[in-house]
């Protein structure tokens, strides 16, 4: 027996021992290292590029307290101080995301590796990271000694032209050590290399203000490449010549395709080769007839030119290019998400209409096209085309897209089976039909492409609501399917148009669900380029419109989103560079209001479709434009004054709060009322003034209640576009989670469930894009697939879940783990992969109890609010009791990194 006690014993102590040194010596990892927000980045053109890293340790409270950052142009100089191009030396600092390359200046295509490691609050020092990479593009204009090549003797036309095939063949008998291919196009690309296609983006070069900056790719093609090689490509119309805009409008930004493409080989032996585009490559049409992305592609497949793209081939047909002088310094690297296949649906019914049409329904509605597997015989010519919805009647409904055709075309070469995709269109659809098919496809073979901007989900949100639920499944499609490189209105119709009110409401949404950060950095630029002289922001961006704009809640996106990315990033580089645009939007919207600081009697598409119908069984209600345009007016202006004070400009500073002072006075004379009611008894009027910070010192309360009273006179919402992202946080704020809950769980129209019990997959336009009985709303204008009314998410993931940022400490630095429970919820799951790691927060009703769980991410902080809920009765892990506080009747606990539970009574609201 005293044997088994000494072993017991001396497992104890080695146990013992054993969680002794884990805790001692537990070390803090540097994982997830980026340079400006991507993963080891090729091509980028920024002087000083920046580094963000995550931590990750096992232990609690874990808080970075300097770091050193190390350079080299290889791995192995990493570790060799004389050669290491710059050493940030240790540097007493907790910043961990963005921090700027201090080093000299980078030469064009040259690869630069990193390291960083970190010191943790006790001093000790992590081990480095694995070393990562950025690689620079062409920087300077002069390095490109490709021009711009195209098809000679291209007829004019109103219509389509056929897509261009290009090709050149080179031998190569040295070792390569590395190879890089950086090419655009004005029109869509795809090249290839020696029949390879060369990566996995979709429409590059992607759309841009062409007329100010065309971006190029960089790809690294040193396996790709052997002793005999042939450099390929086809270049289809697109965003550059194709349809785009209004009315028939081709031809927006020019009317010759063009391609640019050089390849720099570097050798084993110490020598550089450069193949590029000049008049010895050759240029030839093919099977795809027109390709465009509003009326779908032609593919006859009799013209194919097989082995085209590869050694070999018999190019005597084909044209010498003609080079055009075009302008290369208008050539960018890109900063966003490139477009990516990134998922796969297959059909899931086989649908034979009322009016014997052949249609599948692919159970989602989605962006992208179909590759089915077909039979026919030769001749024979297939019509695929595209729906969102099917009518009252289960036929299919097209009516809705305008002049958009969406239909791919595919003519057979010979008798048999096929597989066809098309290259450079884009549907947006739910439902396909065939026409000219004998024998319908199998389910199995038809799979739906999905893409967009390959955008990393950063977001989770998930409660006991299986309505709700599926309002976020809906939420997160509609962004998905409308970040195609530009953030779009619609993808379905003759639009598909980056409106920028769209893109400012749903802006926080869209950074809890996905990482938008490279996404709005690429698309802010051309909000910028596009910019009027006097100030005045486009309607859209890029802008096809002639530079119709200057609407408010539209044109303030110039700075609403670069706020919004400095809130969710910590990111002041953004800010920095909209800042001029900001200044010159001030100044248009100061120049129109005049000396009364008053901006009335100019367009605006103010509330836009907001619930405004007199009917007696669906009462609603329309806002002035005067009183909007000026509410803007003054959040913009006290917008750029906070950006003043985050870039140290206290003149400018000075001078935007006297001038938001001077509109919020205007705004209260004209528009509010001794007690409190606004000239417009609105929601949105209310939700406004509440939410800016417009209400007269001591009115607020009055404005609360008005508000209150108008949603539970109505009893459901009556905004629109620029209301509706602030309708429930604002009921929130004033205190009536009831009456935000109410909007969120009402199942009748109009509301955020209606579309969810009609079967939506995704957001739709309208309130009642679908009626009760059936019928559809106005054909011109009418997408069930619109994202902007899903900014109801941002509700959901920062006020019901209780993950909210904290303006003070951006970038999720510190933060509120604030949850409200209520309504037909009972459970929320969410998450959040914050720049510095991943947050959670996890509450549930269960037996009288409410459980909270939560995760803080190392090197930030976080304070837990507890509602309804009395220190005494919480139950938590005793280290935590000293750092808890009851304030009111919420318990207050400041917390660093880790993972903490928590319960307590709690009586369900």
């Amino acid at each position: 027996m005293n044997n088994y006690l000494k072993v017991f014993r001396s497992i104890l102590f080695l146990s013992i021992l054993g969680l002794f040194s884990l805790s001692t010596y537990a070390k803090t990892q540097v994982v997830k290292t980026l340079c400006e927000y991507h993963q080891n980045p090729i091509g980028i053109d920024i002087p000083k590029p920046r580094m963000s890293w995550q931590l990750s340790a096992d232990l609690n409270n874990v808080k970075q307290t300097a770091y050193e950052i190390r350079t080299a142009y290889s791995v192995s100089d990493l570790s060799k101080k004389s050669r290491q191009v710059w050493n940030s030396g240790k540097v007493m600092s907790d910043q961990s995301v963005n921090v700027v390359y201090g080093g000299p200046a980078i030469s064009s295509m040259q690869r630069v590796w990193w390291q960083v490691r970190t010191w943790d609050q006790d001093g000790k020092a992590s081990g480095w990271s694995e070393p990562a990479y950025w690689e620079t593009g062409i920087l300077n204009t002069n390095e490109w000694k490709a021009n711009w090549i195209s098809l000679p003797d291209e007829p004019e036309s109103k219509a389509s032209l056929p897509v261009h095939y290009y090709r050149f063949s080179f031998g190569s008998t040295k070792k390569v050590k590395s190879a890089r291919l950086y090419i655009s196009s004005r029109g869509l690309y795809e090249a290839y290399i020696n029949g390879v296609k060369v990566g996995d983006q979709l429409f590059t070069p992607g759309w841009t203000s062409y007329k100010n900056r065309i971006q190029y790719q960089s790809y690294d093609v040193t396996k790709m490449l052997s002793v005999d090689n042939t450099i390929a490509a086809k270049v289809g119309e697109g965003w550059y010549r194709g349809y785009i805009g209004f009315n028939g409008q081709r031809n927006y930004y020019g009317d010759k395709l063009a391609l640019l493409a050089q390849l720099k080989i570097d050798y084993t032996d110490g020598t550089s080769e450069i193949i590029s585009t000049g008049d010895d490559w050759k240029v030839s049409t093919g099977p795809i007839l027109k390709s465009d992305i509003y009326n779908g592609e032609e593919y006859d497949a009799r013209l194919e030119m097989n082995g085209w793209k590869e050694n070999r081939f018999d190019e005597t047909n084909w044209k010498r290019v003609v080079e055009l002088d075009l302008a290369k310094d208008v050539l960018v690297a890109p900063q966003g998400e490139p477009v990516r296949a990134v998922e796969e649906l297959k059909a899931i019914k086989h649908i034979t209409t009322p009016k014997g049409e052949m249609v599948f329904d692919m159970g989602q509605n989605m962006v992208g096209w179909i590759k089915v597997k077909m039979q026919g015989k030769k001749g024979d010519r297939v019509q695929i085309k595209f729906a969102e919805v099917l009518d009252k009647e289960g036929n299919f409904y097209t009516d809705n897209l305008r002049g958009a055709e969406c239909t791919d075309t595919y003519i057979f070469a010979h008798d048999g089976v096929t597989v066809y995709e098309p290259s450079f269109t884009f549907h947006g659809f739910r439902f396909v039909q065939f026409i000219g098919l004998e024998k319908a496809p199998a389910l199995e073979d038809i799979t739906g492409v999905v893409i967009h901007s390959d955008m990393p989900s950063t977001g989770s949100f998930e409660c006991g609501n299986e309505l709700v639920n599926q309002l976020q499944h809906n939420i997160r499609w509609g962004q998905k399917g409308n970040f195609l490189d530009v953030p779009t209105d619609c993808p379905q119709r003759d639009e598909r148009l980056g409106w920028t009110g769209d893109a400012q409401a749903f802006s926080m949404t869209a950074g809890f669900n996905f990482d938008v950060a490279p996404f709005y950095t690429k698309w802010m630029k051309d909000v910028a380029f596009d910019q009027l002289e006097n100030g005045k922001i486009p309607h859209v961006i890029p802008d096809v419109l002639s530079g119709q704009g200057g609407a408010t809640g539209w044109a303030d996106v110039v700075a609403i989103i670069p706020w919004t990315m400095y809130k969710i990033y910590g990111d002041t580089r953004i800010l920095e560079e909209s800042y001029p645009a900001i200044q010159k939007w001030i100044g248009y919207m100061n120049e129109r209001a005049g000396d009364d600081h008053l901006w009335t009697g100019d367009y605006h598409f103010g509330d836009w479709l907001a619930f405004a119908t007199t009917s007696s069984d669906y009462p609603g209600a329309t806002t002035e434009k005067d009183l909007i345009a000026t509410a803007y007016f003054y959040y913009t202006t006290s917008l750029a004054a906070k950006m003043a004070a985050v870039l140290h400009r206290p003149v400018d500073q000075k001078k935007y709060e006297t001038l938001a002072f001077q509109v919020k006075k205007a705004f209260d004379a004209e528009f509010v009322t001794p007690n409190g009611r606004l000239v417009s008894h609105t929601q949105t009027a209310y939700v406004l003034a509440l939410s800016f910070g417009l209400m007269p010192d001591g009115l607020e309360q009055a404005a609360a209640g008005y508000l209150a009273g108008d949603v539970k006179k109505f009893g459901h919402l009556t905004t629109g576009f620029l209301g509706t992202p602030l309708l429930c946080h604002t009921l929130s704020t004033i205190g009536r989670d009831d009456l935000a809950f109410m909007l969120l769980n009402r199942k009748e129209y109009p509301s955020w469930l209606y579309p969810v019990t009609q079967g939506a997959t995704t957001i739709w336009e309208r309130w009642d894009g679908q009626k009760p009985d059936g019928t559809f709303q106005d054909v011109g204008m009418n997408s069930f697939n619109h994202y902007a009314y899903g900014a109801i998410g941002e509700w959901l993931y920062s006020h019901v879940a209780g993950i909210r940022l904290d303006e003070d400490h951006p970038g999720y630095k510190h933060f509120f783990l604030a949850p409200h429970p209520g309504g037909e919820l009972y459970y929320t799951n969410a998450s959040f992969e914050s720049m510095y790691g991943l947050i959670v927060s996890n509450w549930r009703e269960e037996k009288g109890l409410l459980v909270y769980k939560v995760e803080i991410p190392a090197n930030s902080t976080a304070t837990v609010v507890l509602p309804s809920a009395k220190l005494d009765e919480v139950d938590m892990q005793s280290s935590l009791k000293a750092l808890a506080k009851q304030v009111g009747d919420e318990v207050q606990i400041g917390l660093g990194s880790g993972k903490y539970s928590f319960s307590y009574p709690y009586l369900h609201k």
